[in-house]
């Protein structure tokens, strides 16, 4: 019989945040995966947790796939932990939950603590919708095909950044975001937590000597996301917002074909 895969989730800085069913499954399993074992070992030392420690993390993720699953279908259980927050998310544990799935072995969460779901909350943004985009590419082609997609995204965006890469990506992000708001979240649940929110020239001017793990919400391009309600209206509704503005028809059917993207004759045809 397979063990079960358990992905368990650990605080990002006060450790009180740690969950009761946390700490009952990492004193149950046969061992833990750790992003870092010094880290892990800390942790465990606090809550008297004693259980051996394996290595698991970017850089010998896959290697170490082989040795998880066959210890699995050993009838082994085990934790995947990371340094802090939840497995998966920027940080190992995604390869071996894929090849765990596909071995039909269980997968089980244990919900607890992410950077970016608590900064999204208390941002004061829209969260509604969202995109979590992780850390951008380094890569220069890359990065910019990212940042063109930040540039029309409509939803908020959550980017995770290291402090000594805050101040290039705060001026790339200058070229693209102008007058959006921005919400730059540092240290979250620890000592020296802080929200710092503004345009992007408020953020680059209040961000100079910041230290911690920092993460970037930015608001959706509001321009986008109100041309694709536009579109999605009736051509008798589109005409009628600009007629309730005052507009002149001649006036109305220009906007609604620049709205549109399409030629003004097109849509002059359906109001003759």
């Amino acid at each position: 019989m397979n063990g079960k895969l358990y992905l368990v989730a650990t605080p990002i800085g006060n450790l009180e945040d740690m969950t009761l069913r946390a700490i009952r499954i990492l004193k149950e399993v046969d061992f833990i995966a750790a992003e870092d074992t010094r880290n892990t070992l800390k942790l465990l030392n606090h809550f008297e947790i004693k259980k051996p420690l394996i290595s698991n993390h970017r850089h010998n993720e896959e290697e170490r796939e082989e040795y998880l699953i066959n210890k699995l279908k050993e009838g082994k259980d085990i934790a995947i932990v990371s340094d802090a927050g939840t497995p998966g998310i920027s940080d190992p544990g995604e390869v071996i939950v894929k090849r765990a799935v596909e071995e039909n072995i269980e997968v089980i969460p244990i919900p607890g603590a992410c950077a970016a779901v608590n900064a999204l909350i208390a941002s004061g943004l829209d969260t509604k919708e969202f995109v979590f985009m992780g850390f951008l590419p380094l890569n220069k082609k890359l990065r910019k095909e990212k940042l063109e997609e930040i540039e029309n995204e409509n939803k908020t965006i959550i980017i995770y950044e290291a402090p000594h890469k805050i101040k290039e990506t705060l001026k790339d992000l200058k070229q693209i975001i102008e007058e959006r708001k921005v919400v730059l979240a540092r240290e979250i649940t620890k000592i020296h937590e802080e929200f710092i929110r503004g345009n992007i020239d408020e953020i680059i001017q209040k961000s100079e000597q910041l230290k911690g793990e920092m993460i970037l919400l930015i608001e959706g391009n509001m321009d986008e996301n109100e041309e694709n309600i536009l579109n999605n209206l009736s051509l008798e509704e589109h005409y009628k917002i600009y007629e309730k503005q005052g507009l002149e028809k001649k006036e109305i059917i220009k906007k609604i074909a620049k709205d549109r993207g399409v030629n003004k004759n097109e849509i002059y045809k359906h109001f003759v």
